[in-house]
């Protein structure tokens, strides 16, 4: 489901809908299916509503995805960046860096629009805006010759290695809170 980025979602998830939000399908069969409506599924709304709820003291926002060996952060919407893209720019590079030291694992980090194409409705631009400063989206392993079925071998060494950026992650947040 695609969550919208302001207090007005729904209208957000309207326009986008209407003109086939960019990176995301209508058809329910699709990998990129965006939903019936905006928080159409009961987890995603709980979910959402609890961010929403908390926001001011939630301080990270890691979502986790699969495939391309990514680490994007906001935003993917459109190609702006956030007031402070240096510094989250600085933190995915470090994290991605920790977690090709484990098995030389290679990832791409930036912002999601520029980094891999535009795409509307991501949970990490929402929770951003929401204001959860340290948002970022992991597409784990792989690059595309498995896509969505990784075989079992990968499984635990994508765990393990994505650990360690996720550690990087939040030892640098509760270094720096705000």
């Amino acid at each position: 489901t695609m969550l919208g980025r302001s207090g007005d979602g729904d209208m957000i998830w309207k326009k986008m809908h209407l003109r086939r939000a960019s990176g995301t399908l209508r058809d329910p069969c699709s990998e990129v299916y965006c939903g019936p409506r905006v928080e159409s599924e009961k987890e995603v709304k709980a979910v959402a509503d609890f961010i929403r709820n908390h926001s001011s003291i939630i301080k990270a926002y890691l979502t986790i995805h699969s495939y391309s060996q990514l680490l994007l952060y906001p935003y993917s919407y459109d190609k702006s960046l956030p007031s402070d893209h240096r510094e989250l720019d600085d933190l995915a590079r470090n994290a991605v860096e920790k977690l090709r030291s484990l098995y030389g694992t290679k990832y791409i980090y930036g912002p999601g629009a520029s980094t891999i194409y535009l795409a509307s409705g991501g949970s990490d631009d929402w929770a951003y805006d929401l204001g959860i400063k340290y948002s970022f989206t992991f597409e784990l392993r792989d690059t595309g010759q498995y896509g969505f079925l990784l075989p079992e071998s990968q499984i635990k060494p994508t765990c393990e290695e994505t650990m360690l950026a996720v550690y990087h992650i939040t030892d640098y947040v509760l270094d720096h809170l705000y």
